[in-house]
């Protein structure tokens, strides 16, 4: 399968965000918000709830679009062009009751160029998932674990997680892990929402910390580590203590 998800050369930034304010009611969800994300990262987006990490996410993906400031992904403004480039895993289920996998993998066959049926398929065996089990008879690990699938199975340039591993159980966290990390576009970039950071750092290499809508933190995780003398997850404790 051929597509088109690759960077212009003489680009460095695939992510750029430029003070970007979104407001509910009278509440500043993101407030100016600057954020450049690079190719080939795999970028942890922690912060306490509250802190805007999904409407990031949704203004990302283009599911927010009433926001003031500039995002460019890939060169291009979010819009129709970038839904192409974005894999997007949501914090909720998006499937329709009466639906089992193999009806989901079919739409996305026919929705997304770059999806890969097959990987689809083999990722979704190897995690003893059943292609003919209807969604709503599902727990919300095995839902969240077909959603990966799907999402993972996309040769995008950028995978945006939020919270992937929420409702898993501990035992197959490494799993799921891994399974991110063996099946995405490597020249694409990954960014990760998540809670459970101690369980999900080590995956990362990159880290943004962000609170009340703007980014406290931004770097390279392996010089924070060894800046602050301690772990991404010890260094959130300390930041976000109530």
């Amino acid at each position: 399968m051929t597509n088109n998800n690759t960077m212009p050369a003489g680009q460095t930034a695939l992510v750029e965000i430029a003070n970007v304010t979104k407001t509910y009611q009278s509440r500043k969800a993101l407030s100016a918000l600057n954020l450049n994300l690079e190719p080939g990262h795999i970028v942890g987006l922690l912060g306490p709830n509250g802190s805007g990490k999904t409407t990031l996410m949704k203004i990302l993906t283009g599911v927010l679009k009433d926001y003031t400031g500039t995002v460019t992904i890939n060169g291009e403004t979010v819009g129709a062009k970038t839904k192409a480039l974005v894999s997007y895993l949501p914090d909720v289920s998006y499937f329709s009751a009466w639906m089992r996998p193999t009806d989901v993998i079919a739409l996305f066959k026919d929705f997304y160029a770059d999806f890969d049926e097959q990987k689809c398929l083999e990722m979704v065996k190897r995690l003893g998932l059943d292609e003919k089990q209807r969604i709503k008879t599902m727990s919300k690990g095995t839902i969240e674990k077909f959603q990966l699938c799907l999402v993972m199975s996309r040769n995008a340039l950028l995978y945006v997680l939020d919270e992937p591993i929420g409702g898993v159980d501990p035992a197959a966290r490494d799993y799921i892990l891994s399974t991110i990390l063996s099946n995405y576009n490597e020249a694409g970039t990954i960014f990760v929402s998540t809670h459970l950071i101690s369980d999900v750092e080590k995956i990362f290499d990159t880290v943004v910390f962000l609170k009340e809508g703007e980014v406290v933190l931004h770097g390279e995780i392996d010089e924070i580590r060894q800046r602050e003398g301690k772990s991404i997850d010890e260094l959130f404790r300390e930041v976000f203590k109530c």
